[in-house]
C-alpha cells in the first residue's frame, strides 16, 4: 500500500530535519547523496516518496538509521504544527467550503500557525456536534437494520464474548443476578454505585477515571433495567468503543452494547435450548421465554429476532408500536409488509389497523397475550400481542411468524383472524366513499401538535447527552 500524503510529509520533515541539523543546504547534501537538490526539494516537501537506496544514503551521511527517517513523530514542534495544519487542510470538511489552504512557508510564525489550527479544531468540534439531520439519522437507521436483516439480527462474536465473561463470574444457569453483574464489573475494574442526582440527559455514567458506573437508585421498579444499563456501559469497554465519528456510529454502538446486554441477560446456549425444546412441544412463546430468564415481554421478544432463525430456521418479525399505531422498533426477515417512508425507514410510520400490534388496545384484558391470524399481500402471517403501559402512554409488543411457522406455537389454535391490505390506503387509511361524502367539508379537528417536529436532532459526540450537567456530576462524585 503507497504511503499516504501525510505519512510522506512526515518523512520529508525528518529528512529535513537532519539536514538542517548538520547544517547541510538542498544542494550540498544532494551532492552527497547523488540526487539534485531540487529533487531533494520535492522528497522533503512530501511531493515525492524516495527509494530505499535514496534513504539508506541519507541515512548513512546523516548518521542515523533509516528507522529513525521512517518515523511515524513528527521530528520537532514546528514540524508536528505544520502536519496537523496539512491534515485539517485536506480533511473533507475543510476542502467543503472551497477555501484555498493556506500555504505554509519559513516565516510563518509558530503563533500563526497555532492560530490557524484553532479554527480548524473548532470548525472540526461544530461538525461533530451536527452529526446527523433528521434524514441523515433515518436513512442510517434504516442501513443498520438491514445489515442486521442479512445477518438474520445474530452477531456471533459478541454471543462468544458474553458467555466468556458469564463463566468467568461463575454464573451457570438461571435469572442473572445483581450480585454477578457486579462481579462482572468488578472483574473489569469497576464498581457500581447507584446514585439519586445522574444527569438528566444520561442512563448512567461512567467514570473511567476512577472506577465507576454510576446508575439510577437501585430501589427503583424494573430489576431488569439496571441490570442491562450496567451491562451496556460494561460493553463499551469491552467492545473498545470510542466517541462515535456520526450518527451512523451512534446508533452501531447502541446497538451493539444493546445485544450484548440481552447475550448477558437470555445467554445463547441456555436460551437456545429453551427455545429448541419448546419448539419440540410445539409450545413456544415469549411470555414463557420471558419468565424463564426474569427479564421483560419486549427483551424477550428481541431475544427471539436474535436466535429462532439462526438456531431453528424460524423467521420471524417484532414489532413495537405506540398507542397511537407508531412504529417506535422493528424487526421483519419474514417478508411482513411493513410502511415505510421514501427512506426506506419504518419507524415513526402508522402500522395497519387490521395488525394486532394496533387493534390489542381494544382489548379488554390487557394481562396475557392475544393471537390472531392476518392475511396480508405477502401472504398469511400468525402472531402473538402483548399490551403495556408506561408514564409516555400504552405500546404493543408483537412477535409473528408466517402462517406454516405457526404450527410451533402456543396460541395457534385462535379463531381470530383478519385481513390487512396495506398499504393500499383503502385497506384503513381512506375513509369509505359514504362516510367520506357525509362528512366531508363538515368537519375541522384541531390537530394535536407533534412537538418532536420542532425539536432538533440531539447534538455533541453523545447525541442528546449535556456535557455540562455531566462534568458537574463527576466532579461532586469524584470529590467525594
Amino acid at each position: 500500500m503507497p504511503p499516504t500524503s501525510i505519512e510522506l510529509s512526515t518523512l520529508g520533515h525528518r529528512i529535513r530535519h537532519q539536514r538542517v541539523t548538520h547544517g547541510y543546504t538542498l544542494d550540498e547534501l544532494g551532492e552527497r547523496i547523488g540526487v539534485a537538490g531540487s529533487q531533494l526539494s520535492l522528497i522533503e516537501n512530501g511531493k515525492r516518496e524516495p527509494k530505499l537506496s535514496l534513504l539508506q544514503a541519507i541515512a548513512q551521511v546523516t548518521g542515523v538509521e533509516v528507522a529513525d527517517l521512517l518515523s511515524s513523530e513528527p521530528p520537532n514542534r514546528r514540524a508536528a504544527l505544520e502536519i496537523e495544519l496539512e491534515r485539517a487542510q485536506s480533511s473533507s470538511v475543510f476542502r467543503q467550503l472551497g477555501i484555498t489552504p493556506v500555504k505554509i512557508t519559513k516565516g510563518m510564525t509558530d503563533d500563526t500557525i497555532e492560530a490557524v489550527l484553532g479554527l480548524h479544531r473548532e470548525l472540526q468540534r461544530r461538525e461533530r456536534e451536527a452529526i446527523a439531520t433528521p434524514e441523515e439519522a433515518r436513512r442510517a437507521n434504516t442501513d443498520l437494520r438491514l445489515r442486521m436483516r442479512a445477518h438474520d439480527n445474530y452477531l456471533p462474536d459478541i454471543e462468544k464474548l458474553a458467555e466468556k465473561q458469564l463463566k468467568s463470574a461463575g454464573h451457570v444457569s438461571g435469572a442473572l443476578t445483581h450480585r454477578t453483574v457486579s462481579i462482572m464489573a468488578e472483574q473489569l475494574g469497576f464498581e457500581l454505585i447507584y446514585v439519586s442526582d445522574l444527569p438528566h440527559s444520561a442512563r448512567s455514567v461512567t467514570d473511567l477515571e476512577n472506577g465507576r458506573i454510576y446508575l439510577p437508585p437501585a430501589s427503583i421498579p424494573g430489576g431488569h433495567g439496571l441490570r442491562s444499563m450496567a451491562l451496556q456501559a460494561m460493553a463499551h469497554r469491552l467492545l473498545g468503543h470510542k466517541p462515535p465519528t456520526d450518527y451512523a456510529d451512534f446508533l452501531a454502538q447502541r446497538l451493539e452494547i444493546n445485544y450484548y446486554a440481552a447475550c448477558c441477560l437470555m445467554p445463547e446456549t441456555a436460551s437456545v435450548a429453551f427455545l429448541q425444546q419448546a419448539k419440540k412441544d410445539r409450545n413456544l412463546a415469549v411470555e414463557d421465554f420471558r419468565d424463564a430468564f426474569g427479564v421483560t415481554h419486549e427483551a424477550a421478544g428481541m431475544r427471539m429476532t436474535n436466535l429462532l432463525t439462526v438456531h431453528t430456521g424460524i423467521p420471524l418479525h417484532f414489532l413495537r408500536v405506540d398507542g397511537s399505531g407508531s412504529i417506535s422498533r422493528v424487526y421483519e426477515n419474514d417478508d411482513l409488509p411493513v410502511p415505510m417512508d421514501v427512506t426506506g425507514s419504518v419507524e415513526g410510520q402508522i402500522v395497519c389497523r387490521r395488525f394486532l400490534a394496533r387493534s390489542a388496545f381494544e382489548e379488554q384484558n390487557r394481562t396475557t397475550e392475544h393471537y390472531q391470524y392476518t392475511d396480508t399481500p405477502s401472504g398469511t402471517f400468525w402472531c402473538s400481542t402483548q399490551t403495556g403501559t408506561t408514564s409516555a402512554g400504552e405500546f404493543s409488543i408483537t412477535v409473528g411468524v408466517p402462517f406454516d411457522d405457526a404450527r410451533w406455537f402456543r396460541g395457534r389454535e385462535t379463531q381470530k383472524r383478519a385481513v390487512s391490505r396495506c398499504p393500499d390506503e383503502a385497506c384503513c387509511r381512506r375513509p369509505a366513499s359514504d362516510v367520506a361524502e357525509r362528512w366531508g367539508g363538515k368537519a375541522w379537528p384541531s390537530a394535536r401538535v407533534h412537538m418532536q417536529m420542532f425539536s432538533p436532532l440531539p447534538r455533541g459526540a453523545f447525541p442528546g447527552v449535556d456535557d455540562n450537567e455531566v462534568y458537574d456530576f463527576l466532579d461532586r462524585h469524584a470529590a467525594g
